[in-house]
């Protein structure tokens, strides 16, 4: 029996390798896959797709490869737990990536290259190192012979940085049964070291979202020559407009995850806080002062307190000379849970008569409980592989494809592991120049997820 526990060990220890070696390799090879998505449907996920396809198969995971137009390819996977009344778990990522301008990078943005024990390229940190971290970790079960708990059910989707209709979007439309049972999910953005003062870690898990309310503007005017007087000028009229969106100060909301947030933080900085009691006239005020003593922490929470609209684009006319007869903008703009009324009646008073706005994009807002089992072990397989850390649990400022899995009744959080070094600038990566993860990083990635997913 000593002698059969011992080899156990030893070749449980030996496949441990191989899943470390394999999320680094496997990091690389998706990187070298130009999955650049421009917006507007010209994307290719197809042949990372295939790649994902074959990895699985080759563990005896049965994939399922659904393309919702050509070579926009998903694939969806189910794994059988070992307990059959377990609700099903969901993990989530995409294929797809952002534009890259290699010019701008130190390293080629498609190259996956390591250098100095850090994976470069487009992708390695949004999010093909997770896909590449979940294909580690199931890959690593069927070698020992291991299920999780629960099924676990795997999509990789595609069109996650437009709009998701070729990725989630589709798949919860034409394939909802491939997630049946599913009552919650996780995907990227959450669980990455954040170096808060002095030697302080923390793990912020996402259990919220910000709603997408990207808006068009519309302004209508009397086109006519540049040198004439024109007090219907269709650009003077959008300006105006843009300018009341872009100065206007939204109110403060807090939602519960954020107000979770905050209470813990503060603790963490040991700080006194009583966000219950304090008068809603002296709230605001009391948040903005403990944001004040929170330091690099207060990053965390300071784009989740309101609603936000930012312009961003703008296109008029077609001659120095000729005053257009219409103009349009475009707005970036984000909703906190319970927050989409406010946003709406604040838009139709700062745009006023003279302007037409209408929503160019839009998905809910969400929220999840931060005092869920789930959410619990979470928190256990990051301290287990991080003891003196902290982990807190926070909304995100943009949105996942957990927006279009919701809509199935998936409760989702952001949950992609990484242990980072200090000055490692893990926001600023992405969708940004030189985007890079270190292989420790990875490596705890697959361990942490592997802690979770099997429990």
């Amino acid at each position: 029996m000593a002698e059969t526990t011992l080899a156990s060990v030893v070749e449980t220890a030996q496949d441990d390798a191989v899943s470390l070696d394999e999320v680094v390799r496997f990091t690389s090879d998706l990187i070298r896959i130009d999955t650049t998505n421009r917006g507007g449907g010209d994307c290719t996920e197809r042949p990372a797709a295939e790649y994902v396809a074959e990895k699985l198969a080759d563990a005896g995971i049965e994939p399922r490869v659904l393309e919702s137009a050509p070579g926009r390819t998903n694939v969806v996977a189910r794994i059988e737990g070992t307990d059959p009344g377990a609700e099903a778990l969901l993990v989530h990522g995409h294929l797809d990536v952002v534009p890259a301008e290699p010019a701008d990078w130190t390293v080629h943005p498609f190259s996956g290259e390591v250098l100095d024990d850090v994976v470069w390229g487009r992708g390695a940190i949004d999010m093909k190192n997770t896909d590449a971290m979940v294909l580690a970790t199931v890959r690593a079960w069927a070698r020992q012979g291991r299920r999780p708990r629960r099924d676990i059910v795997l999509a990789f989707t595609a069109d996650e940085e437009d709009s998701a209709a070729y990725g989630a979007d589709y798949l919860t439309r034409q394939h909802a049964d491939l997630f049946d049972g599913c009552t919650e999910g996780i995907g990227e953005c959450g669980a990455f070291t954040f170096h808060g003062a002095g030697d302080l870690r923390i793990y912020p898990v996402a259990a919220g979202e910000r709603g997408t309310a990207w808006i068009k503007l519309t302004a209508n005017g009397t086109a006519g020559h540049g040198s004439k007087a024109n007090p219907n000028n269709a650009v003077s009229t959008l300006s105006a407009a843009v300018a009341r969106i872009g100065d206007h100060q939204w109110p403060l909301r807090l939602t519960p995850t954020v107000r979770a947030a905050l209470v813990e933080l503060a603790a963490l900085h040991g700080l006194d806080t009583d966000l219950d009691t304090t008068s809603p006239g002296d709230l605001a005020h009391h948040v903005e002062e403990l944001l004040s003593e929170l330091g690099p922490a207060a990053g965390l929470v300071e784009s989740t307190l309101r609603n936000s609209a930012n312009p961003t684009m703008m296109s008029a006319g077609y001659k120095v000379n000729v005053i257009p007869g219409s103009a349009t903008a475009y707005v970036d703009g984000r909703t906190v849970p319970g927050g989409e009324e406010e946003f709406t009646h604040t838009l139709d008073r700062l745009t006023g008569d003279a302007v037409e706005w209408e929503f160019y994009h839009r998905q809910v807002p969400l929220e999840a409980p931060v005092d869920s089992p789930t959410f619990a072990a979470m928190r256990e397989a990051l301290l287990h592989f991080d003891p003196g850390a902290y982990v807190v649990p926070y909304c995100m400022t943009g949105g996942t494809d957990a927006k279009q899995f919701s809509r199935l009744g998936i409760t989702g959080y952001g949950f992609s592991p990484l242990k980072l070094p200090p000055g490692f600038d893990y926001g600023a990566l992405f969708h940004g120049v030189d985007e890079r993860v270190p292989v420790e990083a990875l490596r705890f990635g697959v361990r942490v997820l592997d802690r979770f997913l099997s429990r």
